[in-house]
């Protein structure tokens, strides 16, 4: 066969959507809906990394479009990527928290769902210059004037905002009286918790963790239900505030691809998260790994919207 018409024959076919994946999958688009340094940012290039180990993606590219709990990340990837067999998007609980708060006119019905893969709960710290030492602490001063308590963390509606409006409401505080700053990415955060901008941080216990580590900041809770394995942090139960959240993070393909091109896109997450790169970043951030992939993944999300729904109800959000 003629060069020219091997390069037609090629181009047939990735347009039929039934080009092998060697081709397909040889240059990863991954779109990151948020600023460098948060939990999404690590997630992706730890994905990307994976992808490139495991032999199924020749490159990957990465765009960060932080905002809105990812709601600006999430239309931008809808309406650049449409039909495209090779772009992902990473994506978690924060980003329905956000829909929920936000109500974006683009939502998650836009997109594929393709697979969950880590799971990972909340920790709050404080500065290690603040007054305050211990959880008990905070709460006698959110009691005393709820607003004098900045809480910083991801965009409104993250798995932090929950537990902080969660945490007052169990204490006796109205949940819509605290004061929650938010912050468009994690390395924003992060400076703000370092400059005693906030009197609690909260996030993932990857995103604080090396901080933490150089005693820059000091953990007062987690928001698992029993303590982490790795992590000596008491948890909000053990401290009498019955609160337990979990945050997830997954990964979304593009609108209009076929269910072959899905697949194909879940075959290449598999075979990513039985990397040697995969497996040092679940342990370097103390991730779980969680998969759920396809229709079961969709079928999760359905039902985590309506219970987070719920949740930020109960607790004043909404």
């Amino acid at each position: 066969m003629r060069r020219d018409t091997f390069i037609k024959s090629l181009a047939t076919l990735a347009a039929a959507g039934a080009l092998p994946q060697a081709y397909a999958s040889a240059a990863v688009k991954m779109m990151i809906p948020a600023n460098p340094g948060g939990g999404w940012d690590t997630t992706g290039r730890a994905v990307g990394k994976a992808l490139q180990d495991a032999g199924v993606a020749s490159s990957v590219t990465y765009d960060n479009k932080g905002g809105a709990a990812g709601a600006i990340g999430l239309a931008q990837f809808v309406n650049g990527s449409k039909g495209d067999p090779n772009a992902m998007m990473v994506m978690g609980a924060v980003m329905l928290g956000g829909i929920i708060t936000g109500k974006p006119p683009v939502g998650l019905d836009k997109v594929t769902p393709l697979a969950r893969l880590t799971s990972e709960y909340n920790v709050f710290v404080l500065p290690a210059n603040s007054p305050f030492k211990t959880m008990a602490d905070v709460v006698a001063q959110l009691k005393k004037d709820p607003g004098s308590v900045k809480w910083g963390g991801g965009s409104r509606g993250s798995t932090e905002h929950i537990a902080a409006a969660m945490l007052a409401r169990e204490v006796g505080v109205d949940p819509a009286k605290i004061n929650y700053v938010a912050f468009r990415g994690g390395g924003e955060a992060v400076a703000a918790i370092l400059g005693g901008n906030v009197t609690v941080g909260g996030s993932g216990y990857s995103e604080f963790a090396e901080y933490i580590a150089a005693g820059k900041m000091k953990p007062i809770g987690v928001t698992s239900g029993t303590r982490l394995k790795s992590v000596n942090v008491p948890t909000l139960k053990e401290q009498g505030i019955n609160v337990e959240i979990g945050n997830w993070r997954g990964v979304y393909g593009a609108p209009g691809i076929t269910k072959a091109q899905r697949d194909a896109l879940i075959a290449m997450l598999e075979k990513a998260t039985k990397s040697k790169a995969w497996a040092e970043a679940l342990q370097k951030n103390d991730w779980t790994p969680a998969w759920l992939a396809g229709d079961a993944f969709a079928e999760f999300v359905d039902a985590e919207f309506a219970s987070l729904r719920a949740t930020m109800v109960k607790s004043g959000m909404v």
